[in-house]
């Protein structure tokens, strides 16, 4: 251990997450940055990456590349060259695909933060151990556990005891958002305000070309719908939980019976207390490639078989159908 604080660095990460969102065409639902890795939970915006004009695409492709700048410039002096206008019209339309690909905001954001680092550590070479993994949230039951098992993080791993506390993770920052609206602060809120390991997200420091987290009540549900849940449930729900993943093991049933009294998210989506308990503790152990209820990974799994890809048993084994079984009931 080399004793030095890195806190800073998660700061970093922080901040640059919420630049790339400001400028992809995707919405940041959940983070959580701990010592030696982070959690995301992206949404990809189909819908307002399809409105962008081309000038759109260029300003916020050379906000985050600006030497690219200077290439549209120059295309765009040369109108009377098809060559040059065909050239421009391809970089338009692969830097439009690029804005709501996740690959290359994740790939964005890990080059940051590694070259940041190796800077100051005066190194080079590889900072990351490997290449992020990813998995697809098929429904708003896997959706809305996914992201309390990211806001938890820091409970669940005995570094913070409340909601509040839990510094560079998306529920702190809603909490800070929400404090902010507030003309007569609550004496935690007040402190929240004040928290030195949150002075990204406020004051000076929190720029307006940063990035909200992705307001809960305006997420977009899988049928069509908004998420049928509001801040002041989930808010409410996590802090629940919290709670119960505090308690030791001889006390689950009492964890259990205080999920139950509040119900809260669980009750409007669906989730029994004894499995969204399990799978705020695990649910990193339960899929592979994708997340959801049984028919949503089936769904998933047939789509991937008409698309082109091969199984050497596409009929008899999906992987997780067990796990979603066991969190959120069998297929009807």
């Amino acid at each position: 251990m080399s004793g030095r604080n890195f806190d800073h660095r998660k700061r970093w990460l922080v901040v640059r997450i919420k630049e790339l969102a400001e400028n992809f065409a995707i919405d940041v639902c959940a983070y959580a940055v701990m010592s030696n890795h982070y959690h995301l939970v992206l949404h990809v915006n189909q819908d307002q990456l399809g409105q962008w004009s081309d000038e759109e695409v260029t300003r916020r492709w050379t906000a985050i590349f600006p030497n690219n700048a200077k290439l549209v410039e120059t295309l765009g002096l040369n109108r009377k060259s098809k060559a040059a206008q065909k050239q421009l019209r391809d970089r338009l339309e692969e830097w439009r695909r690029r804005l709501g690909d996740i690959s290359w905001f994740m790939r964005c954001l890990n080059e940051s933060l590694a070259r940041r680092a190796n800077r100051e550590d005066e190194c080079t070479g590889r900072f990351w151990e490997g290449r992020f993994k990813s998995q697809a949230l098929l429904d708003e039951k896997a959706l809305v556990t996914c992201m309390a098992y990211v806001d938890l993080n820091p409970i669940r791993a005995g570094i913070s005891d409340s909601l509040e506390n839990s510094d560079f993770t998306s529920i702190q920052e809603r909490l800070i958002v929400e404090a902010k609206k507030e003309k007569n602060c609550s004496h935690r809120q007040q402190k929240l305000l004040k928290r030195r390991a949150a002075q990204h997200l406020l004051g000076r420091q929190a720029a307006r070309w940063q990035s909200d987290v992705f307001t809960i009540n305006e997420m977009p549900g899988y049928a069509g719908e908004r998420l049928p849940i509001s801040q002041r449930s989930y808010v409410e729900v996590l802090t629940s939980t919290a709670k119960a993943l505090a308690m030791p093991p001889s006390e689950k049933e009492k964890a259990l019976a205080h999920l139950r009294d509040r119900p809260g998210v669980l009750g409007e989506i669906g989730i029994v207390p004894d499995s969204w308990l399990d799978a705020v503790r695990n649910f990193d152990r339960y899929y592979a490639q994708a997340a959801g209820s049984e028919t949503s990974l089936i769904n998933f799994h047939q789509h991937r078989i008409k698309f082109g890809e091969r199984f050497k048993h596409p009929d008899k084994w999906i992987r997780g159908r067990t796990s979603a079984r066991h969190l959120f009931g069998s297929a009807g």
